[in-house]
C-alpha cells in the first residue's frame, strides 16, 4: 500500500508522489548544465529538494551525456571548523556515493593518498580532478545540504571548487549545482583562521544562477490527494481540498503531512467509505499541531533567533517598524519558508500563522491559572463577557511580569492575550488567525463548539497609535468588517494602550459601542 511520505526522499513505488524531475525547471538546469556553469538550487526545508536532486541524477544518467553523482555535505557538519575532519566528511561522502550509484571505485580507492599528499586544503580539488582525468564522461555533481557544513569547512570546500572552475570538463566536474536553504550569496560564514566574517558569494564567485524551489501549486495539492483516491477509492469532499490548501499553501510537508494524518492516523479516516471532509482536516491539522511533529519543532526552534524575531513580531502586532526590518533578515526568513514577500509580506501558510503565536506562548498557557469550565454557560457556550473581563483584570495586575517573559516583547500584550484565550478554548474549540504587515491589528476568530450548534466571536487586538476615539472608530469598522466575513455573531475590540507615564485607571475601561447596527465591546487595557 502506498501513502503520504513525510520523512525523507519520496520513493513513487512507496509513495504518493509528483514526479520529482518535475519539481523545478528541468529544461533550464539541463540548458546550464550544458553550458558548464555552476549554480544554486535553494529551498525551504522539507519541500523535496534531496528527491528532485536524486531524480536528476537518474535522469542525466540515462541519457549517457554525462555522468551524473549526488553526494550530500551534511555529515560534514560536526567537523565545524576542523577543516581536515571535515574534508575526510566529504570526500568520503563523494567516495561512498560514486561507489553506490556509479559502480566507480576510483574517488575510493585513491582519496587516503591525495588526503595524505595534498591536505586538507586541496583534497577536494585534487580528488575532483583525478576522477574527472579518468573519467569516461564529463562529471555533473549534485551537492546537497551545502550549508550544512559551518565555518572554515565550508569556506574551504567553496573555495576548493572555485580553485578547479577554469580546469571544467576534462580536469573538473562539468557542472557543479549547490543545494541548500539558502542562497550562497546570502552566507555570513566565521572563519577562525582567518579571524573574520567571509560571504559566500566571495568564496564562490564562479556561480552563474540562483534557481529556487517553490512549493505545489493548487493543482498540485489535488493531483497529489487524487493519486490517494485512485489507489483506495476513499474521495476527499471539495471544500476539503480548498481547505488543505488554504491551511498549507501548497507546503509539501504540511500537505503530505495532512494527508497521512486524515487518511491513516486518524482511525476515522483509514475506513475507506468514510467520504474526507473540512471537519476531518481541521482535526488533522490540530493534531499536528499539539504533537508538534519534526518540521514544526523546527520551526519553533527558528522563531527563537534574533534576525527571525525582528522579522515575524512586526508581521504578529501588525505595526511596521522600518528601522527594525533588515533586507536580510527578511530574506532569511523567506529562505527559511517562514514567510511570502507577495502580494504582500505575510506568514507563509495558515498553519504557521495559528502555530507561530501558540509555540511562542506554550509555557505561558501552562502557567496560567485559569479554568476552561468558569466560563462556560449552562447551555454550553462560552460566556465572552465574563471571559474579557477575567483577562482585563489579570492584565492590569500581572501584564508587566508576564510580558517581560516573552522574547518578542514588542508583541507581549498580543501573546499574553493569545495565551489566555488558547488555555480557555483548548478543550472545546479553535482560534483562527488573521495578521500581517501593515494591518496595525490582529484578528482572532474563536470557534467554540456546543451541543446544538458553533459559536463564532471576533476579537481584535489593536495598539493606540493614534488618539483613542480614532483608534477605536478604526477598529470598529476593521471589527464589524471580520464578523461579516467570517459569519461571527459576537465581536470585542481590545485596545492596548502602551504609551509611557499612562495611569491604569486611564487605560482601562469596558463600553458598549455599534457599527452600522453590529454591536462590539470595546475593551481598554
Amino acid at each position: 500500500m502506498k501513502y503520504f511520505n513525510t520523512a525523507g526522499p519520496v520513493n513513487c513505488d512507496e509513495h504518493y508522489c509528483l514526479d520529482p524531475i518535475h519539481r523545478f525547471d528541468l529544461e533550464e538546469i539541463l540548458f546550464l548544465i550544458d553550458q558548464k556553469k555552476y549554480f544554486v538550487l535553494h529551498a525551504p526545508r522539507q519541500t523535496g529538494k534531496t528527491s528532485s536532486l536524486l531524480a536528476l541524477m537518474d535522469y542525466i544518467n540515462k541519457q549517457e551525456t554525462y555522468r551524473c553523482l549526488y553526494a550530500n555535505f551534511e555529515k560534514g557538519q560536526s567537523a565545524r571548523s576542523d577543516v581536515r575532519r571535515g574534508m575526510r566528511a566529504v570526500i568520503g561522502e563523494i567516495a561512498s556515493r560514486a561507489r553506490d550509484y556509479l559502480r566507480d571505485g576510483f574517488p575510493l580507492e585513491q582519496m587516503t593518498t591525495i588526503m595524505d599528499v595534498w591536505g586538507e586544503d586541496s583534497v577536494l580539488n585534487e580528488l575532483l580532478s583525478q576522477w574527472a582525468q579518468n573519467s569516461p564522461r564529463p562529471i555533473v555533481l549534485l551537492i546537497d545540504e551545502i550549508d550544512a557544513l559551518i565555518g572554515d569547512t565550508l569556506i574551504s570546500t567553496l573555495r576548493q571548487i572555485r580553485a578547479g572552475y577554469d580546469k571544467k570538463p576534462d580536469n573538473f566536474p562539468q557542472s557543479i549545482i549547490l543545494c541548500g536553504v539558502r542562497d550562497v550569496r546570502d552566507y555570513r560564514i566565521h572563519s577562525e583562521r582567518e579571524k573574520t566574517v567571509i560571504t559566500g558569494g566571495s568564496a564562490f564567485n564562479v556561480k552563474a544562477e540562483s534557481l529556487r524551489m517553490g512549493d505545489f501549486s493548487s493543482d498540485e495539492v489535488k493531483r497529489l490527494y487524487q493519486i490517494h483516491t485512485e489507489e483506495t477509492g476513499q474521495a476527499f469532499e471539495p471544500d476539503a481540498m480548498d481547505h488543505v490548501w488554504e491551511l498549507t499553501r501548497g507546503q509539501p510537508w504540511l500537505v503530505n503531512a495532512l494527508g497521512y494524518e486524515v487518511c491513516f492516523k486518524m482511525k476515522e479516516g483509514r475506513d475507506r467509505g468514510v467520504l474526507i471532509s473540512k471537519e476531518l482536516i481541521e482535526t488533522a491539522k490540530e493534531n499536528l499541531i499539539l504533537r508538534r511533529e519534526t518540521h514544526l519543532d523546527q520551526l519553533a526552534d527558528k522563531l527563537k533567533e534574533k534576525r527571525v524575531r525582528s522579522v515575524i513580531e512586526p508581521l504578529m502586532t501588525g505595526t511596521p517598524d522600518p528601522g527594525a526590518m533588515l533586507e536580510d533578515d527578511i530574506q532569511y526568513a523567506v529562505d527559511l519558508g517562514l514567510i511570502h514577500r507577495k502580494p504582500q509580506l505575510t506568514v507563509a501558510n495558515a498553519i504557521y500563522k495559528e502555530i507561530i503565536p501558540r509555540m511562542l506562548t506554550e509555557a505561558t498557557q501552562d502557567a496560567l491559572p485559569f479554568q476552561t469550565h468558569w466560563y462556560v454557560l449552562p447551555d454550553g457556550r462560552l460566556d465572552m463577557n465574563k471571559l474579557m473581563t477575567a483577562f482585563q483584570e489579570f492584565f492590569r495586575e500581572h501584564s508587566e511580569h508576564w510580558v517581560e517573559r516573552f522574547d518578542y516583547k514588542e508583541a507581549g500584550p498580543h501573546l499574553l492575550m493569545q495565551a489566555f484565550l488558547q488555555r480557555i478554548v483548548n478543550s472545546g474549540g479553535r482560534i483562527d488567525r488573521e495578521y500581517g504587515l501593515g494591518r496595525r491589528r490582529t484578528d482572532l476568530l474563536i470557534i467554540w463548539k456546543y451541543s446544538t450548534g458553533v459559536q463564532k466571536v471576533v476579537i481584535e487586538l489593536k495598539i493606540l497609535h493614534k488618539g483613542l476615539d480614532a483608534t477605536i472608530a478604526q477598529g470598529l469598522e476593521q471589527t464589524a468588517d471580520y464578523m461579516d466575513k467570517s459569519g461571527a455573531d459576537e465581536g470585542h475590540l481590545v485596545i492596548f494602550d502602551r504609551r509611557e507615564g499612562r495611569k491604569w485607571e486611564d487605560k482601562i475601561f469596558q463600553r458598549g459601542e455599534k457599527h452600522n447596527g453590529t454591536a462590539i465591546a470595546v475593551w481598554g487595557m
